[in-house]
């Protein structure tokens, strides 16, 4: 593999080059939802560190009755059934520390998918897919190893420790002093090396998450790659991210590397000098033979916990630096966050939730400018210069990246811009949208939508300013149709009540003739349960976009937003499509975005955008003699 590339741009990363870390206050609150669990495993980790503190002093009551020539008795007993319980005690304890670990792993997840999927559409248009992906899979993971590789444990561990500690103390403070001077000097080992691991346990994360998009990149677009002939670069790519993965995972393992030995190094040092100058005191009479014996068992005793500490140190710091990536997300403010209190919002009232002056035209842009967000230009810029760098359509173009209102060529061209947009949407009536490329029409959808607010002007819906409306009871009134509609994995059932989760079989069936889609409803005997496959693969892309809009009829929305939903049809399916929209628009308003003449001319209004401003408003009629650009268009077709 060449390593020649050129570094790619990584974008929709917050924070400076390390990222936000996370404090131990942050990764408390997923500890303490299991706080009864933990308060067992406490109970557990003092029954065992007195059981196991209990052990050298009858094994140093042993020696002292074997020297004396005394019979044992129960005193074997008593030691076996110590030993016994430290382990059962031990097991139990494991598997309550794995269990919640599990849960901590759950809750997390919960939390992080929750806020993920409520952010701001700006969000997903400046991250990258696996990205967000890792975070939910690979970073929450490492959050079980603060509970099950020592963090609790240790709690134990420290009662151990401090136990062992008192007891030599009282057997010999001289060989405590030596063993305390070793110990200290492993403890500021660890302390030192403790944040550079947490640096680059982050940024490990951040490799993975890398490779993970540029996984799911590769994955989503397999059949254009193919046909580009692009496999093998694309296998590049994909290695480039994962060897990065590697190498940072490698950077961790080494300082890891380092912290993991001194526990060990300790207890050797530590053994040697106390079977040196311990062995010299029994000699000297300072202590006995059983002292230096039950000594030695209490110094094995205070340096495992010593390993513990160290352990959790180190799956403590991995684990703060994956929460930083996911506090980073959990920390954005939700999509609504900005919006109005809920006793300060406008109502929605009437049957089917008309607004409130049902003389209003149902849509309004009132002097209307917006510009994406300089992050979102730059990711997608990124992306469409990742494109140019390695897919190219079979016509040697580069290939288009599709985001919510807005395409690769429209955030690289103008960014779309709209500069002071004012048109209005009749209610019950259908308005067509037309322009070249990048004008702004996906981005008016999305505005009437909500997923990004103006910068400046009013957009209304029944003459009232949609930033006061909820976002869901807006949303309840539209239906919304993208160019590219997505077909999610599972059944045709699964898709056609996404918005509409309450609608019968029948009313399903229905829809599904309405759009044309009754050969795909009889191909299985699954009917309705059919699957689709992922990213409805098992569909031609004319029965994806046929399926998009049955969802949305189905839902039946006062108001259908449709971004050149018939762009993917052929001639017959396209006429069948208009009358089952018509069908359905009766009493509805239609904003649609044209991409054929035969769905601009029957249009009760037509909007001429370039540029991001508005051209010409009228009737096709009326357009073709006022509006040289419209001319134009309708002079070819409209296909832009």
């Amino acid at each position: 593999m060449s390593t020649s590339a050129p570094a790619r741009r990584r974008f929709g990363r917050a924070g400076d080059d390390d990222g936000p870390r996370a404090t131990f206050g942050q990764l408390l609150p997923y500890i303490l939802e299991h706080r009864g669990t933990m308060a067992v495993v406490v109970v557990l980790s003092v029954l065992g560190a007195a059981a196991s503190l209990a052990q050298p002093l009858l094994v140093s009551q042993v020696i002292g009755i074997v020297q004396s020539g005394r019979a044992l008795g129960a005193l074997v007993w008593g030691l076996v059934a110590l030993v016994v319980a430290s382990g059962l005690i031990s097991g139990y304890q494991h598997y309550l520390l794995q269990r919640t670990g599990e849960s901590v792993v759950l809750s997390s997840r919960k939390r992080l998918v929750a806020r993920m999927l409520g952010l701001p559409i700006s969000e997903f248009d400046a991250r990258r897919t696996g990205d967000l992906v890792s975070r939910v899979g690979s970073d929450t993971t490492l959050l079980r190893a603060v509970l099950t590789q020592g963090l609790v444990e240790a709690i134990g561990g420290a009662l151990t420790f401090v136990g062992a500690l008192v007891a030599m103390l009282v057997i010999d403070p001289v060989l405590l002093a030596l063993t305390v001077l070793v110990i200290a000097v492993s403890i500021a080992v660890v302390v030192l090396l403790s944040g550079r691991i947490r640096v680059a346990s982050r940024r490990a994360q951040e490799r993975v998450g890398d490779l993970a998009a540029s996984v799911e990149r590769a994955v989503s677009a397999v059949r254009t790659i193919r046909a580009a002939g692009a496999t093998s670069r694309e296998v590049e790519r994909v290695e480039e991210d994962a060897t990065a993965a590697y190498r940072m995972g490698v950077k961790v393992a080494k300082i890891s590397a380092l912290v993991v030995p001194v526990a060990g190094i300790a207890m050797q040092v530590s053994f040697l000098v106390v079977l040196g100058v311990g062995g010299y005191r029994v000699a000297s009479g300072a202590i006995t033979v059983a002292d230096l014996v039950a000594f030695i068992l209490f110094l094995f005793m205070m340096v495992l916990p010593l390993g513990q500490a160290f352990g959790a140190f180190t799956s403590v710091n991995s684990a703060l630096g994956a929460l930083g990536r996911i506090q980073e997300i959990i920390d954005l403010p939700s999509e609504d966050a900005n919006d109005l209190p809920v006793d300060q919002r406008a109502v929605m009232v009437g049957p089917a939730n008309a607004a409130v002056n049902p003389d209003a035209p149902a849509i309004t842009f009132e002097n209307v400018s917006f510009a994406y967000p300089d992050r979102v230009i730059a990711a997608r810029t990124a992306r469409a210069r990742d494109d140019d760098e390695g897919v190219a359509r079979a016509d040697g173009g580069p290939q288009e990246v599709r985001v919510t209102g807005l395409t690769a060529s429209d955030a690289v061209d103008d960014g779309g811009v709209l500069h002071g947009v004012s048109f209005a949407a009749p209610r019950g009536r259908r308005t067509a949208l037309v322009g070249p490329s990048g004008a702004g029409k996906s981005t008016i959808l999305a505005l009437i939508e909500r997923f990004y607010d103006p910068d400046d002007g009013v957009i209304s819906l029944g003459g009232l300013d949609i930033r006061t409306l909820d976002r869901a009871e807006l949303r309840a009134q539209i239906g919304y149709v993208e160019q590219d509609a997505p077909v999610l994995a599972g059944s045709l059932r699964d898709n056609l009540v996404l918005g509409a989760p309450h609608a019968t079989d029948e009313q399903c069936v229905d829809v599904l003739h309405a759009v044309n889609l009754t050969d795909v409803l009889e191909r299985t005997p699954l009917g309705l349960g059919a699957p689709v496959g992922e990213d409805g693969v098992m569909l031609s892309g004319g029965e994806r976009q046929r399926l998009a809009i049955g969802r949305a009829l189905l839902a039946a929305p006062p108001i259908l937003l449709l971004d050149e939903s018939t762009s993917s049809l052929d001639g017959r399916n396209e006429q069948l499509m208009r009358e089952a929209i018509d069908a359905v628009a009766e009493d509805r308003t239609l904003i649609v975005i044209a991409h054929r003449l035969s769905t601009v001319v029957d249009s009760d209004q037509i909007v001429v955008l370039e540029k991001g401003r508005v051209v010409g408003v009228g009737t096709h009629s009326e357009l073709v003699e006022t509006t040289p650009l419209y001319r134009e268009l309708a002079k070819h077709q409209l296909l832009v």
